[in-house]
Parts: structure tokens; sequence; C-alpha cells
């Protein structure tokens, strides 16, 4: 049972970098921020602080996103494949710690 933190990191890094165009783009973003789609079928727009990226609970569905979209996420944006309410139970819980 290994940790791949790094590599995980180096992914995110480079998820980022391949929707900074996207996300330069909507200038109700505020520093610090980044918007992220959430869902399974019908996908809503949430802003998030980056402070989240470094969280073990988000990383992990970072992974995620990674392992079902690659590099190319079907919104233009970085997509996120769990339910809205899963995502909002783990933002709260972030935002509160």
């Amino acid at each position: 049972m290994g940790i791949r933190l790094p590599t995980l990191l180096l992914n995110a890094k480079q998820i980022f970098r391949t929707q900074a165009v996207s996300t330069r783009c909507h200038s109700n973003i505020p520093k610090g921020h980044i918007a992220v789609y959430v869902g399974e079928n019908r996908r809503k727009r949430f802003v998030v602080p980056v402070s989240y990226l470094n969280h073990p609970s988000f990383l992990s569905l970072l992974n995620r996103a990674e392992e079902e979209f690659g590099f190319n996420h079907p919104s233009g944006g970085l997509t996120i494949p769990c339910k809205e309410d899963a995502f909002i139970d783990l933002t709260s819980r972030l935002h509160t710690s």
C-alpha cells in the first residue's frame, strides 16, 4: 500500500496547466481559486480554493478525473466524476478544517 503523492501532485499541475487557458476566460474566478465541473451526467460548475489541491481527499478526486478523462476534459475545464452531493460534502469538510 504505497502513496503516490509526488506523482499525483505532478499530474495535478499538468491538469491545471492544461486547463489554465480555459479558466482565464472566466473573469469571475477570484485569484487563488479554480473552477471545476462536478457531476456524472449533468455537470455543475464550482469555484474552489487552490489550497484544496493539497488535501488527500481532493487529490483522490483528481486521480479519478485523470483515470476517466486523462487531460482532455469534455467541458473544457477540469471535470471531476463524482456525485454533486459527495463533492459538496467534501468541500464543506475542507472549508471547516
